[in-house]
């Protein structure tokens, strides 16, 4: 029995995909797993019916050993069985490979976590480290100790201001200093293996007692680790006129006990560089002469780490070296930009910074500590988020303050006013700029950090190791074939390069891909406000992406292009892309979007600042975007956001997305309190409302959808009714209302994530009303009022062409649901499918000095927001119309043989 089960096992290995019914394996994202004991939380999905709450999972390493696993559903479908399992694992190097999941009995961790709450905080302890967090006050971590000992205290949020409100009169600027202020602590899970604590306040002035920047901390605690990761958010909600951010931290404060030759401090470089020296070092003018009593060398040791002796063992030459040699109070690393960083140390406030060595992009780890414990912070895309720094201070005294600056005082404060004082307009620049709506209240940033305790120096090898480790946190998820077969986020395909006409699509789809993953560095996309987002559109003239033309810029989420890279990481699995789309959802789902004030709720459309447009939309803030980084990595973090959206409808119904491009009749306000379009707005909401209900299983959100599906049922055109898909709607019923009985259509109702909205509800639903509006919408896309009402007795108008609908997704999906070929020959003769999806049509070419700053690699005709459109596109299509693909290569578009010279300009699908 032990041999067939090690042999189906090893099949299982071999195979990555489950052998029988709710069994399947996970895989670590980079294939390896961590060098450094950590937490791991990830999602699993489930077909309806297959995983039931009661069920237990089993987890088993790659080598035969049981792991033992926390579990909580993280959504649920219609019927009560799991739609995704959160799951939570803890360990390192001896986890191995792939993990295998499947119901059983759950193994219990050697020494279970244990997490309490009281009126005055939470205490953790996770077998290794013991942490106290406090519920009021300054410090949010009251203490960590590892074995008994402590070895970091007062861990606190630290900002620096600069009030310019008087700087246009006297040119005066003041600054103050602030600090966190908790206001609620909450233990969001309670173990055995995974505890997460949630810390929510705001930043108090020492002086004068101003409260703002509001900020949630969550600290992540696993069984038998002493790993403690940190997700740090703040929301600015100051006037951007006259209050600039000076500097933005995390700081400890880590006790020293042991005497100055037994102290150090670390730097993480780049790759596996480190810094690394004593706050004292054991040398001097004529080389190593610190001794032992015995008269042996002690400086090796004490580079390396280890204990060396106190004075009162040394001979009376070290003691009297010891006492001559510089003692090294303060150090910092510098990230000013994205390519290179100082170091720098001295000895005392009085007295000169030295340079002490410098390098491109640091990783972001700093250490403080002595042979008796210390800590390590990491800070995860460092030098990508500059301007950044790592501090150690007062390493002289009995307390060094260690701190991670996300924003660097030793950089210019932080701007976030617009780029002008007038507006460009959409026919010059594709701006929509509105008075008072180019404004930064409200917009958020959030951060990742990793604590690690140590009981002693660690060696260099385990610094390094915590460095990467804290760069790119280990995640561990299902395989493509996993996921794929459980239809996670609807349908997708996997890629096959089985024909010439699959090969050219497979190859446009990478060619692209990797266009853009090499736009961000060769663009530098990069900074505390930018990274993780990408241009809208280019200037193969200047050949820049045009940074600077009002909305031509930064992409915000236009067509979708979050959506394109997370399905591009489905079916691939591949590493390069989820940190891609990872960087996305982090930028886009908290810059782009407003989560205090006026516009909360809303995000904004695609400007030279992100929050610079005027159009304030929920197509920008919805979920649909933010879902797929929640139920793979179950981040608590972009739950909240998806959270906040739910009330989306009611911010838009205060601002019409309309009111400019097609403004309000008299008649039409009488109808209803506000308006919305079909698509983007109220297929939005509807992915807002469709993450809860599956989240909660509360129907309450589900009938909000179904509220508009009633509404939509009585209408004459159903969800072609009013011209541009703008109908009346009641937030408080959620009813939507016909404005007239023109049969509309518009361009962007579907390509914002409505169309894979709608697509994922039917099966959530499993609603006939929903069906039928749905595959009417996709089969008469551009049909006539009268062809519609005709529709309604007949049920079949443009069968037998598929003449009314558009060449693209919603044509597939026809074909995919009545298997009318005609509708398969749309979808694929449409929208350039046949293309090979490459960034443009033009052959890539190398622009090099005097032309362009730095060397690039250009497509002259490239936009964003054809590239993402044609990859949705692609992946959708190639599953919808399966076994109606083509063998042969598609022939190349025109513009694939056109030389480099004298591209044409190509027009991009209109935002409004």
């Amino acid at each position: 029995m032990n041999i067939y089960r090690s042999f189906l096992f090893i099949a299982w290995i071999f195979l990555g995909v489950k052998l029988v019914a709710a069994e399947l394996s996970v895989q670590w994202l980079e294939r390896t797993p961590p060098a450094v004991n950590v937490g791991v939380s990830f999602g699993v999905p489930f077909k309806q019916g297959e995983w039931q709450p009661a069920d237990v999972l089993s987890a088993q390493a790659s080598l035969g050993q049981q792991v033992p696993a926390q579990t909580w559903p993280l959504a649920v479908w219609p019927d009560g069985s799991i739609k995704w399992l959160g799951v939570a694992v803890s360990g390192g190097p001896k986890l191995g490979g792939p993990l295998r999941l499947a119901k059983g009995v759950a193994a219990v961790p050697a020494v279970a976590l244990t997490a309490t709450q009281d009126a005055n905080g939470v205490t953790v302890d996770t077998g290794v480290i013991q942490c106290r967090l406090a519920a009021r006050g300054a410090a949010f971590m009251e203490s960590l100790k590892i074995a008994g000992r402590e070895v970091a205290r007062e861990g606190r949020l630290v900002a620096l201001s600069e009030d310019r409100a008087e700087y246009a009169i006297s040119g005066t600027v003041r600054e103050e200093l602030f600090e966190s202020e908790i206001s609620r602590v909450t233990l969001e899970q309670a173990g055995p293996v995974r505890a997460v604590v949630k810390i929510e306040g705001l930043h108090r002035a020492l002086r004068g007692g101003r409260g703002w920047l509001p900020f949630t901390v969550r600290l992540y605690f696993s069984a038998g680790v002493e790993a403690v990761r940190m997700v740090h958010t703040f929301i600015f909600d100051g006037d951007q006129e006259k209050d600039f951010i000076r500097g933005l931290g995390v700081r400890f404060t880590v006790p020293l006990r042991e005497e100055m030759q037994n102290r150090h401090v670390r730097f993480s470089g780049e790759g596996t560089g480190l810094w690394s020296e004593p706050v004292q070092p054991a040398v001097g003018r004529q080389g190593r002469f610190a001794a032992k009593a015995d008269g042996s060398d002690i400086y090796l040791d004490q580079l390396a780490g280890k204990p060396v002796p106190n004075r009162d063992r040394l001979n009376a030459r070290g003691v009297n070296l010891l006492e001559q040699w510089a003692v090294w109070d303060s150090f910092r690393l510098i990230q000013p930009n994205a390519d290179g960083f100082s170091v720098e140390k001295r000895t005392n406030s009085a007295s000169a910074w030295i340079p002490a060595g410098a390098g491109k992009r640091a990783s972001g780890l700093v250490y403080v500590g002595d042979v008796s414990g210390g800590l390590a912070v990491s800070l995860k895309n460092f030098w990508q988020s500059y301007p950044a720094a790592l501090e150690v201070q007062h390493a002289s005294t009995t307390a060094a303050d260690l701190t991670v600056w996300l924003w660097t005082p030793a950089a210019p404060s932080m701007d976030l006013r617009h780029y002008d004082i007038k507006a460009h307009g959409l026919e010059a620049v594709y701006e929509d700029v509105q008075p008072g709506f180019s404004t930064a209240t409200g917009v958020a940033r959030t951060s990742e950090l990793t604590l690690f305790p140590s009981a002693a120096v660690p060696t260099k090898s385990e610094t390094v190791a915590q460095a990467e480790v804290g760069r790119a946190p280990p995640v561990l998820v299902c395989p493509p074939e996993v996921l794929h077969q459980a239809r996670a986020f609807g349908l997708w395909s996997l890629p096959n390069r089985s024909t010439p006409f699959k090969k050219t699509i497979e190859d446009g789809l990478d060619e692209t891909l990797a266009f853009y993953q090499k736009a961000v560095e060769q663009h530098r996309w990069y900074g505390f406000w930018d990274f993780g987002d990408f241009m809208h559109s280019y200037d193969a003239d200047r050949h820049v992406w045009r940074y600077d033309l009002g909305g031509m810029a930064w992409d915000n989420s236009e067509l979708g292009t979050d959506m394109w890279l997370w399905y591009s990481f489905l079916r691939s699995g591949r590493a390069d892309i989820f940190r891609l789309a990872e960087a996305m959802t982090r930028h886009t789902g908290e810059v782009d979007c407003y989560h205090l004030g006026r516009f909360a709720g809303l995000g904004s459309r695609h400007n030279v600042r992100h929050w610079g447009c005027g159009a304030k939309e929920a197509r920008i803030s919805q979920a649909a975007y933010r879902r797929f980084y929640y139920y793979l990595t179950t981040d608590e973090r972009v739950g909240d956001l998806m959270r906040e959206m739910t009330l989306a409808d009611y911010a838009a119904t205060e601002l019409d997305p309309m009111r400019l491009a097609q403004p309000a009749t008299e008649a039409e306000k009488k109808i209803a309190p506000g308006r919305v379009r079909l698509g983007p707005d109220w297929l939005a909401f509807v992915g807002n409302w469709m993450t809860e209900w599956e989240r909660t299983g509360d129907t309450k959100w589900r009938d909000k959808i179904l509220a508009g599906i009633d509404s939509l049922s009585a209408m004459p055109l159903g969800m072609k009714n009013g011209k541009n898909l703008v109908f009346g709607y009641d937030p408080k019923t959620n009813q939507l209302f016909a404005l007239s009985e023109v049969a509309g259509d518009y361009n962007l109702a579907t390509i914002m994530g409505g169309g894979e909205v709608a697509i994922e509800l039917g099966e959530m639903l499993n609603d006939p009303r929903w069906d039928k509006l749905w595959l009417q919408f996709c089969r008469l896309t551009t049909a006539s009022a009268e062809v519609i009402r005709q529709d309604m007795i007949t049920g079949n108008e443009g069968d037998g062409d598929a003449l009314y609908a558009r060449p693209d997704r919603l044509a597939a999906y026809v074909y995919y649901k009545t298997k009318n070929p005609a509708f398969a020959k749309r979808a694929l003769g449409g929208g350039g499918f046949g293309g090979g999806f490459r960034a443009s049509g033009a052959p890539m070419r190398r622009i090099e000095g005097p032309e362009v700053l730095n060397s690039i690699d250009e497509s002259p005709r490239v936009s964003t927001n054809s590239a993402a459109q044609a990859g949705l596109l692609a992946i959708e299509i190639l599953e919808l119309c399966a076994d109606q693909l083509p063998i042969e290569a598609p022939a190349p578009r025109r513009e694939e043989t056109e030389s480099a010279a004298g591209p044409r300009t190509r027009r991009t699908p209109r935002a409004p």
